[in-house]
Protein backbone atom coordinates (compact mmCIF):
# COMPACT_ATOMS: atom_id res chain seq x y z
CA UNK A 1 0.00 0.00 0.00
CA UNK A 2 1.36 3.28 -1.30
CA UNK A 3 2.33 5.61 1.87
CA UNK A 4 2.71 9.00 2.63
CA UNK A 5 6.23 10.53 4.28
CA UNK A 6 6.05 14.16 5.44
CA UNK A 7 9.31 16.57 6.44
CA UNK A 8 10.01 20.24 6.06
CA UNK A 9 12.61 19.71 3.17
CA UNK A 10 13.20 16.90 1.17
CA UNK A 11 16.25 16.40 -1.11
CA UNK A 12 16.29 14.83 -4.31
CA UNK A 13 19.73 13.04 -4.27
CA UNK A 14 22.23 11.43 -2.21
CA UNK A 15 25.68 12.48 -3.64
CA UNK A 16 27.76 14.56 -2.23
CA UNK A 17 25.78 18.25 -2.39
CA UNK A 18 22.56 16.95 -1.17
CA UNK A 19 24.46 14.82 1.59
CA UNK A 20 26.43 17.93 3.08
CA UNK A 21 23.34 20.45 3.05
CA UNK A 22 21.43 17.23 4.74
CA UNK A 23 24.67 17.24 7.52
CA UNK A 24 24.88 20.96 7.78
CA UNK A 25 21.38 21.84 8.45
CA UNK A 26 21.53 18.60 10.61
CA UNK A 27 24.12 20.56 13.15
CA UNK A 28 23.15 23.63 12.68
CA UNK A 29 19.09 23.60 12.34
CA UNK A 30 17.69 20.32 13.82
CA UNK A 31 14.70 21.62 13.98
CA UNK A 32 14.32 21.37 10.24
CA UNK A 33 13.31 17.74 9.87
CA UNK A 34 15.16 16.77 6.42
CA UNK A 35 14.34 13.96 4.19
CA UNK A 36 17.11 12.21 1.75
CA UNK A 37 16.24 10.25 -1.16
CA UNK A 38 18.69 8.46 -3.14
CA UNK A 39 18.47 5.72 -6.07
CA UNK A 40 21.40 4.14 -5.12
CA UNK A 41 21.59 1.50 -2.53
CA UNK A 42 24.09 3.71 -0.39
CA UNK A 43 24.49 7.44 -0.29
CA UNK A 44 27.23 8.59 -2.25
CA UNK A 45 27.65 5.80 -4.67
CA UNK A 46 31.24 4.31 -5.32
CA UNK A 47 32.79 7.54 -5.42
CA UNK A 48 36.42 9.05 -4.50
CA UNK A 49 35.83 13.03 -3.95
CA UNK A 50 39.45 15.05 -2.82
CA UNK A 51 40.36 18.91 -1.94
CA UNK A 52 43.07 21.13 -1.20
CA UNK A 53 43.18 22.66 1.75
CA UNK A 54 42.13 26.17 0.55
CA UNK A 55 39.35 24.75 -1.21
CA UNK A 56 36.92 25.24 2.37
CA UNK A 57 37.11 28.10 4.40
CA UNK A 58 38.12 28.05 8.16
CA UNK A 59 34.64 28.29 9.86
CA UNK A 60 33.52 25.43 7.16
CA UNK A 61 36.25 22.61 8.10
CA UNK A 62 34.00 21.08 10.83
CA UNK A 63 31.29 19.51 7.79
CA UNK A 64 33.88 17.55 6.04
CA UNK A 65 36.16 16.15 9.26
CA UNK A 66 33.77 13.52 10.22
CA UNK A 67 34.26 12.71 6.28
CA UNK A 68 37.79 12.75 6.18
CA UNK A 69 39.48 9.28 4.98
CA UNK A 70 42.83 10.47 4.08
CA UNK A 71 44.95 13.46 4.44
CA UNK A 72 48.60 14.61 2.90
CA UNK A 73 50.87 17.48 3.82
CA UNK A 74 51.18 17.88 0.17
CA UNK A 75 51.39 17.12 -3.56
CA UNK A 76 53.09 16.15 -6.62
CA UNK A 77 53.08 17.32 -10.49
CA UNK A 78 55.35 16.20 -13.16
CA UNK A 79 54.62 17.56 -16.90
CA UNK A 80 57.30 16.54 -19.90
CA UNK A 81 58.92 19.97 -18.71
CA UNK A 82 58.30 20.32 -14.97
CA UNK A 83 58.48 18.81 -12.10
CA UNK A 84 57.24 19.89 -8.63
CA UNK A 85 56.60 19.42 -5.72
CA UNK A 86 53.86 21.35 -3.34
CA UNK A 87 53.04 21.84 -0.18
CA UNK A 88 49.60 22.34 0.09
CA UNK A 89 47.49 19.45 2.10
CA UNK A 90 45.29 17.46 0.59
CA UNK A 91 42.24 14.90 1.60
CA UNK A 92 40.23 12.11 0.29
CA UNK A 93 36.44 11.70 1.22
CA UNK A 94 35.37 7.56 0.20
CA UNK A 95 31.87 7.24 -0.54
CA UNK A 96 31.10 4.72 2.13
CA UNK A 97 32.68 7.01 5.07
CA UNK A 98 29.71 9.35 3.86
CA UNK A 99 27.63 6.42 3.73
CA UNK A 100 27.99 5.74 6.82
CA UNK A 101 28.21 9.48 8.52
CA UNK A 102 24.55 10.50 6.82
CA UNK A 103 23.43 7.16 8.55
CA UNK A 104 24.77 8.08 12.07
CA UNK A 105 23.65 11.50 11.81
CA UNK A 106 19.84 11.27 10.67
CA UNK A 107 17.29 9.02 11.83
CA UNK A 108 16.90 5.71 9.92
CA UNK A 109 13.71 7.13 8.65
CA UNK A 110 15.21 9.87 7.23
CA UNK A 111 17.52 8.33 5.20
CA UNK A 112 15.66 6.69 2.03
CA UNK A 113 18.00 4.49 -0.71
CA UNK A 114 17.16 2.47 -3.30
CA UNK A 115 14.13 4.50 -4.23
CA UNK A 116 13.88 6.13 -7.84
CA UNK A 117 11.73 9.23 -8.06
CA UNK A 118 9.54 9.33 -10.80
CA UNK A 119 8.37 12.72 -10.85
CA UNK A 120 8.96 15.76 -8.31
CA UNK A 121 7.80 19.36 -7.89
CA UNK A 122 9.21 21.98 -5.14
CA UNK A 123 6.93 20.79 -2.39
CA UNK A 124 6.36 16.95 -3.91
CA UNK A 125 8.99 13.68 -4.36
CA UNK A 126 6.81 10.84 -6.41
CA UNK A 127 9.10 7.28 -5.57
CA UNK A 128 8.65 4.63 -7.67
CA UNK A 129 5.91 2.13 -6.99
CA UNK A 130 3.60 5.05 -5.30
CA UNK A 131 5.04 6.36 -2.73
CA UNK A 132 5.13 9.77 -1.66
CA UNK A 133 7.56 12.76 -0.26
CA UNK A 134 5.42 15.83 1.28
CA UNK A 135 7.55 18.95 2.08
CA UNK A 136 7.56 22.40 2.22
CA UNK A 137 10.11 22.45 0.12
CA UNK A 138 12.69 20.75 -2.29
CA UNK A 139 16.05 20.47 -3.08
CA UNK A 140 17.04 18.20 -6.50
CA UNK A 141 20.69 17.56 -6.34
CA UNK A 142 20.81 14.68 -8.65
CA UNK A 143 23.64 15.17 -10.87
CA UNK A 144 23.39 17.53 -14.25
CA UNK A 145 20.55 18.66 -15.57
CA UNK A 146 20.57 19.37 -19.47
CA UNK A 147 24.24 19.58 -20.34
CA UNK A 148 23.26 20.33 -23.69
CA UNK A 149 22.15 24.43 -22.81
CA UNK A 150 26.43 24.17 -21.58
CA UNK A 151 28.84 24.69 -24.20
CA UNK A 152 30.80 21.72 -22.66
CA UNK A 153 34.35 19.99 -22.86
CA UNK A 154 35.09 16.99 -20.79
CA UNK A 155 37.26 15.96 -17.92
CA UNK A 156 36.73 12.07 -17.90
CA UNK A 157 38.27 9.24 -15.78
CA UNK A 158 38.82 5.59 -14.91
CA UNK A 159 40.04 4.89 -11.56
CA UNK A 160 40.64 1.79 -9.68
CA UNK A 161 41.54 1.11 -6.02
CA UNK A 162 44.24 -1.38 -6.69
CA UNK A 163 46.59 -3.80 -3.90
CA UNK A 164 49.86 -4.59 -4.74
CA UNK A 165 52.11 -7.25 -4.54
CA UNK A 166 54.82 -5.12 -2.25
CA UNK A 167 54.71 -1.35 -1.08
CA UNK A 168 54.84 1.22 -3.32
CA UNK A 169 56.74 4.00 -1.67
CA UNK A 170 54.85 7.12 -2.45
CA UNK A 171 54.16 9.34 0.39
CA UNK A 172 52.23 11.82 -1.29
CA UNK A 173 49.56 12.09 -3.87
CA UNK A 174 50.50 12.70 -7.96
CA UNK A 175 47.87 14.70 -8.53
CA UNK A 176 49.14 15.05 -11.99
CA UNK A 177 51.56 13.01 -13.99
CA UNK A 178 51.55 14.35 -17.49
CA UNK A 179 54.51 12.63 -18.44
CA UNK A 180 52.57 9.82 -20.16
CA UNK A 181 51.54 9.25 -23.77
CA UNK A 182 49.27 12.49 -24.89
CA UNK A 183 45.93 11.12 -26.32
CA UNK A 184 42.49 12.29 -26.68
CA UNK A 185 43.17 15.69 -25.41
CA UNK A 186 45.62 16.49 -22.43
CA UNK A 187 46.17 13.50 -20.09
CA UNK A 188 47.57 12.43 -17.07
CA UNK A 189 47.35 10.07 -14.27
CA UNK A 190 46.32 10.80 -11.08
CA UNK A 191 47.73 8.55 -8.19
CA UNK A 192 46.88 8.53 -4.34
CA UNK A 193 48.39 6.45 -1.79
CA UNK A 194 45.42 5.11 0.54
CA UNK A 195 47.89 2.67 2.14
CA UNK A 196 51.68 0.97 2.52
CA UNK A 197 50.34 -1.68 -0.47
CA UNK A 198 46.91 0.33 -1.87
CA UNK A 199 46.77 3.05 -4.81
CA UNK A 200 43.94 4.60 -6.74
CA UNK A 201 45.36 5.16 -10.10
CA UNK A 202 42.92 7.21 -12.23
CA UNK A 203 43.92 7.78 -15.56
CA UNK A 204 42.19 11.15 -16.60
CA UNK A 205 41.60 13.06 -19.96
CA UNK A 206 40.66 16.95 -20.42
CA UNK A 207 38.41 15.67 -24.40
CA UNK A 208 36.55 17.12 -26.60
CA UNK A 209 34.45 14.75 -26.55
CA UNK A 210 32.35 12.12 -23.33
CA UNK A 211 32.72 9.12 -24.26
CA UNK A 212 34.99 6.51 -22.56
CA UNK A 213 37.03 3.91 -24.10
CA UNK A 214 36.69 1.29 -20.73
CA UNK A 215 38.82 -1.54 -22.20
CA UNK A 216 41.81 0.65 -23.74
CA UNK A 217 42.10 3.35 -20.57
CA UNK A 218 41.98 0.10 -17.81
CA UNK A 219 44.60 -1.30 -20.27
CA UNK A 220 46.70 1.91 -19.81
CA UNK A 221 46.36 1.72 -15.86
CA UNK A 222 47.56 -1.61 -16.03
CA UNK A 223 50.85 -0.25 -18.33
CA UNK A 224 51.22 2.69 -16.09
CA UNK A 225 51.37 0.22 -12.93
CA UNK A 226 53.91 -2.12 -14.74
CA UNK A 227 56.00 0.86 -15.67
CA UNK A 228 56.73 2.30 -11.92
CA UNK A 229 57.25 -1.27 -10.92
CA UNK A 230 54.12 -1.64 -9.51
CA UNK A 231 52.47 -5.33 -9.67
CA UNK A 232 48.78 -5.51 -9.35
CA UNK A 233 47.73 -8.33 -6.89
CA UNK A 234 43.50 -6.91 -7.04
CA UNK A 235 41.87 -4.35 -8.08
CA UNK A 236 39.22 -3.42 -5.53
CA UNK A 237 37.09 -1.10 -6.93
CA UNK A 238 36.62 0.71 -9.98
CA UNK A 239 34.70 4.23 -10.66
CA UNK A 240 34.60 6.20 -14.28
CA UNK A 241 33.40 9.76 -14.26
CA UNK A 242 32.71 12.38 -16.77
CA UNK A 243 32.63 15.82 -15.73
CA UNK A 244 31.13 18.64 -17.37
CA UNK A 245 34.43 21.66 -18.29
CA UNK A 246 31.76 24.68 -18.81
CA UNK A 247 33.40 27.01 -21.50
CA UNK A 248 30.19 29.39 -21.85
CA UNK A 249 26.46 28.65 -22.05
CA UNK A 250 23.05 30.25 -20.75
CA UNK A 251 22.65 29.66 -17.41
CA UNK A 252 18.95 30.29 -17.17
CA UNK A 253 17.91 27.97 -19.62
CA UNK A 254 20.04 25.38 -17.71
CA UNK A 255 18.21 26.11 -14.34
CA UNK A 256 14.79 26.04 -16.06
CA UNK A 257 15.76 22.75 -17.94
CA UNK A 258 15.11 20.46 -14.60
CA UNK A 259 11.42 20.71 -12.71
CA UNK A 260 10.33 24.25 -12.82
CA UNK A 261 10.00 26.04 -9.68
CA UNK A 262 12.14 23.32 -7.66
CA UNK A 263 15.62 24.45 -5.79
CA UNK A 264 18.27 22.80 -7.04
CA UNK A 265 22.27 22.10 -5.54
CA UNK A 266 25.51 20.31 -6.78
CA UNK A 267 26.06 20.55 -10.86
CA UNK A 268 22.55 20.37 -11.48
CA UNK A 269 22.51 23.77 -10.32
CA UNK A 270 25.79 24.58 -12.34
CA UNK A 271 27.92 25.02 -8.73
CA UNK A 272 31.14 23.26 -10.30
CA UNK A 273 34.56 24.99 -10.83
CA UNK A 274 34.27 25.77 -14.39
CA UNK A 275 37.78 24.70 -15.68
CA UNK A 276 38.33 21.74 -13.67
CA UNK A 277 34.51 20.20 -13.45
CA UNK A 278 34.95 19.42 -9.26
CA UNK A 279 32.02 20.66 -7.35
CA UNK A 280 32.67 19.93 -3.84
CA UNK A 281 34.09 23.49 -3.02
CA UNK A 282 30.79 24.55 -4.39
CA UNK A 283 28.69 21.36 -2.20
CA UNK A 284 30.16 22.56 0.58
CA UNK A 285 29.37 26.84 0.11
CA UNK A 286 25.95 25.51 -0.54
CA UNK A 287 25.36 23.53 2.54
CA UNK A 288 26.29 26.17 4.39
CA UNK A 289 24.26 28.70 2.51
CA UNK A 290 21.10 26.78 2.94
CA UNK A 291 21.72 25.96 6.54
CA UNK A 292 22.39 29.41 7.36
CA UNK A 293 18.93 31.19 5.47
CA UNK A 294 16.30 32.46 7.87
CA UNK A 295 13.89 29.72 6.81
CA UNK A 296 15.27 26.83 5.01
CA UNK A 297 12.47 24.68 4.46
CA UNK A 298 10.29 27.83 2.86
CA UNK A 299 8.52 28.48 -0.23
CA UNK A 300 11.29 31.40 -0.93
CA UNK A 301 14.00 28.37 -1.28
CA UNK A 302 13.55 28.35 -4.80
CA UNK A 303 14.40 31.57 -5.48
CA UNK A 304 17.38 32.16 -2.91
CA UNK A 305 19.32 29.60 -4.52
CA UNK A 306 18.24 30.17 -7.84
CA UNK A 307 20.07 33.74 -7.27
CA UNK A 308 23.27 31.74 -5.04
CA UNK A 309 23.61 29.60 -8.09
CA UNK A 310 23.28 32.45 -11.14
CA UNK A 311 25.88 35.05 -8.80
CA UNK A 312 28.46 32.18 -9.06
CA UNK A 313 28.30 31.62 -12.64
CA UNK A 314 28.20 35.12 -13.23
CA UNK A 315 31.58 35.54 -11.00
CA UNK A 316 32.97 32.89 -12.87
CA UNK A 317 33.64 34.00 -16.49
CA UNK A 318 37.38 34.38 -16.48
CA UNK A 319 37.39 30.44 -15.98
CA UNK A 320 35.37 29.50 -18.52
CA UNK A 321 37.57 31.84 -21.03
CA UNK A 322 40.35 29.43 -19.76
CA UNK A 323 38.72 26.34 -20.88
CA UNK A 324 37.90 27.85 -24.08
CA UNK A 325 42.32 28.50 -24.49
CA UNK A 326 42.54 25.07 -23.23
CA UNK A 327 39.86 23.11 -25.90
CA UNK A 328 39.99 25.68 -28.47
CA UNK A 329 43.44 27.44 -29.04
CA UNK A 330 45.53 24.64 -27.70
CA UNK A 331 45.88 21.29 -29.80
CA UNK A 332 44.89 18.24 -28.41
CA UNK A 333 48.01 16.90 -27.52
CA UNK A 334 49.76 19.92 -26.66
CA UNK A 335 47.44 20.88 -23.97
CA UNK A 336 49.62 19.54 -20.99
CA UNK A 337 51.27 23.07 -21.57
CA UNK A 338 48.87 24.98 -20.60
CA UNK A 339 48.99 23.20 -17.14
CA UNK A 340 52.66 23.06 -16.81
CA UNK A 341 52.87 26.56 -17.33
CA UNK A 342 50.23 27.40 -14.98
CA UNK A 343 52.30 24.94 -12.40
CA UNK A 344 55.30 27.14 -12.81
CA UNK A 345 52.98 29.86 -10.59
CA UNK A 346 52.76 30.78 -7.41
CA UNK A 347 51.53 28.34 -4.96
CA UNK A 348 49.16 31.09 -3.80
CA UNK A 349 47.94 31.70 -6.99
CA UNK A 350 47.15 27.87 -7.63
CA UNK A 351 45.84 27.51 -4.58
CA UNK A 352 43.21 30.42 -5.15
CA UNK A 353 42.93 28.87 -8.47
CA UNK A 354 41.54 25.88 -7.65
CA UNK A 355 39.11 27.50 -4.79
CA UNK A 356 37.96 29.85 -7.30
CA UNK A 357 39.01 32.29 -6.11
CA UNK A 358 41.53 34.11 -8.12
CA UNK A 359 42.23 37.79 -7.26
CA UNK A 360 42.48 40.31 -9.88
CA UNK A 361 46.26 39.88 -10.07
CA UNK A 362 46.05 36.37 -10.05
CA UNK A 363 44.26 36.39 -13.23
CA UNK A 364 46.83 39.00 -14.69
CA UNK A 365 49.87 36.73 -13.93
CA UNK A 366 47.62 33.73 -15.35
CA UNK A 367 47.49 35.32 -18.82
CA UNK A 368 50.99 37.50 -18.54
CA UNK A 369 53.70 36.77 -20.80
CA UNK A 370 53.50 34.56 -23.90
CA UNK A 371 50.95 32.10 -23.61
CA UNK A 372 51.60 28.42 -24.12
CA UNK A 373 49.03 28.10 -26.95
CA UNK A 374 48.70 30.23 -30.82
CA UNK A 375 48.91 33.54 -29.71
CA UNK A 376 46.16 34.84 -32.47
CA UNK A 377 43.85 32.07 -31.19
CA UNK A 378 44.31 33.05 -27.54
CA UNK A 379 43.41 36.46 -28.19
CA UNK A 380 40.66 35.66 -29.73
CA UNK A 381 39.12 33.22 -27.14
CA UNK A 382 39.97 35.49 -24.06
CA UNK A 383 37.46 38.20 -25.57
CA UNK A 384 34.76 35.73 -27.13
CA UNK A 385 31.35 35.35 -25.26
CA UNK A 386 28.87 32.68 -26.34
CA UNK A 387 26.33 33.97 -24.64
CA UNK A 388 25.40 36.87 -22.95
CA UNK A 389 26.34 35.22 -19.78
CA UNK A 390 29.38 33.05 -20.72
Amino acid sequence: MAQTKHCDLAIAGGGLAGSLIALALAARRPNVRVLLVDEGETIGGNHIWSFFHNDVADADRWLLAPLVGHGWQGYNVAFPGRRRKLGTPYYSILSERLDAVVRRTLRDDLVMTGRRITALNKTTLLIEGGDRVQAKAVIDARGPGDLGQIDCGWQKFVGQVVRLESPHGLERPVVMDATVDQIDGYRFVYVLPLDADRLLIEDTYYSDAPLIDLDAVTARIADYATAKGWAIAEVERQETGVLPVALGGDFDAYWQSGAKDVAKAGVRAGLFHPTTGYSLPDAVRTAMFVAGLPSPASRTLHDVMREHARATWEERGFYRMLGRMLFRAAEPERRYRVMQRFYGLDRALIERFYAAQSTGMDRFRILAGRPPVPVLRAIRLMGERTDMRA
